[in-house]
């Protein structure tokens, strides 16, 4: 007996719904999953009992709920970050570097589990997910290993009898907010210095991804890092502003450190500066992909592929211009496409998948926009160009023709899977 179409698909979704929890259930270590923030040493709800869901993008099921503070929340955690701080920057470098050194090793006895918890709430393919737990465990091995070498300096006087010296000191109470594209090395980028200078930190990591955050919290803690010194404080969109403007408008924090929009970057900056506190901002960007007459096109083709569809597009440093000399700007674009083709696009945990989803309907909607906005224009459609036939928040990775300065994806971020390639005929042009 056949059953009805939309039945079919019905049974589909659960289907996979359920092979998304299993996953979770057969991670090696179960326990890294939290469904609390991480206070003070503690794992916490939000004082106001609330919670909100974390989703899978492949499947867009909810695969965990985590705690949706307010500022009341992270008041309590830099308050703690504070109280940590004279213990932790009264031990001696080499003994944070001991026991950052374990972290290090921790995150990478546990690598795969970590990877998956990545790839089930951001949808990258855990190939770049694996990737990507190296990558950001690597900052802690580093940091660790600079720790005992945070030198001062002896300067020549410009007075005689005297002698001038100058030494570090860790600025204090660090408050961070991470995007949730890169959901461990962005945080282990930020956390590993701070910690190894001597500071403690508040993480606020992006509303989509916070169980990435979590385990390595939970890691650190094993690690022996005391209370106090890494937080980690969830929060959905709705709350994640007043949050932003406790973390600046707080004088116990004396560090912010961003990464994300330009728009909130701008914000975030302005209003530190009511209380001086030093900022560190890596913010968004437009940046050009261009190959020059004398290009090896094969070698130039899989730079693009690199560069422009690494996690789905999704990533501050893709390119979202890609110039291209006109004497070979049809060959590259056919090479390009052959290779865009070839691309498995799937649930990031199956076998084989290269290309996952957006990872939220905003995402999804504005490269729909940029793709209609360019064909409006005039630019032409090599490969993709619509959503996927796996639906939900898959877009097929997208390459346009006869793409020009005034169309949207050449002046907005696209941050999405979509290249479109702009003939230019000199360097100087």
């Amino acid at each position: 007996m056949l059953l009805p179409q939309a039945s079919c698909h019905a049974l589909s979704a659960r289907h996979a719904h359920l092979r998304t929890v299993r996953r979770f259930s057969s991670l090696s270590r179960s326990d890294l999953v939290k469904s609390k923030a991480y206070i003070n040493g503690k794992w916490s709800a939000a004082q106001t009992g609330a919670t909100y869901d974390v989703v899978d993008p492949a499947l867009v099921k909810t695969v965990a709920n985590v705690p949706d503070m307010t500022t009341a929340d992270i008041r309590r955690a830099i308050t703690a970050a504070n109280d940590a701080l004279g213990p932790w920057k009264a031990k001696t470098a080499r003994e944070r570097a001991v026991i950052m050194q374990k972290w290090f090793t921790l995150c990478m006895q546990n690598q795969e589990d970590l990877a998956k918890i990545m790839t089930i709430e951001c949808g990258k393919p855990l190939a770049e997910s694996r990737g990507e737990i190296a990558y950001g465990s690597s900052f802690i091995r580093w940091f660790a290993e600079e720790a005992p070498r945070i030198y001062g300096d002896v300067i020549p006087p410009s007075l005689p009898g005297c002698r001038l010296l100058t030494i570090r000191q860790p600025v204090g109470v660090v408050a961070a907010i991470t995007p949730w594209n890169f959901p461990n090395a962005m945080i282990t980028r930020k956390a590993a210095p701070a910690l190894a200078a001597g500071c403690t930190i508040v993480v606020k990591p992006s509303p989509e991804t916070p169980l990435s955050a979590l385990a390595i919290a939970l890691l650190g803690e094993e690690a022996g890092l005391p209370a106090g010194v890494f937080n980690v404080v969830t929060a959905s969109k709705h709350n994640a502003v007043s949050i932003g403007d406790e973390m600046t408008a707080n004088p116990l924090v004396r560090k912010i450190t961003f990464t994300g929009s330009t728009a909130v970057g701008k914000a975030l900056t302005a209003q530190a500066a009511a209380t001086m506190k030093k900022v560190s901002m890596e913010l968004g960007g437009n940046a050009p992909f261009i190959v020059f007459e004398d290009a090896n096109l094969d070698a130039a083709v899989e730079g693009c592929i690199a560069s422009k569809f690494r996690n789905t597009g999704q990533t501050c440093v893709c390119a979202n211009r890609v110039y291209v000399h006109s004497s070979i700007y049809d060959a590259f674009a056919s090479k390009l496409a052959a290779r865009i083709r070839k691309m498995q696009v799937g649930h990031g945990l199956d076998n084989g998948s290269e290309f996952g989803p957006l990872i939220t309907q905003a995402g999804f909607d504005k490269v729909h926009r940029h793709v209609a906005d360019a064909i409006a224009k005039g630019a032409k459609v090599l490969v993709g160009g619509k959503p996927h036939q796996l639906g939900n928040y898959f877009f097929e990775p997208t390459v346009m023709t006869g793409v020009t300065g005034e169309m949207l994806m050449a002046r907005e971020e696209t941050f999405g899977p979509l290249a479109g390639l702009i003939r230019f005929e000199t360097e100087k042009e």
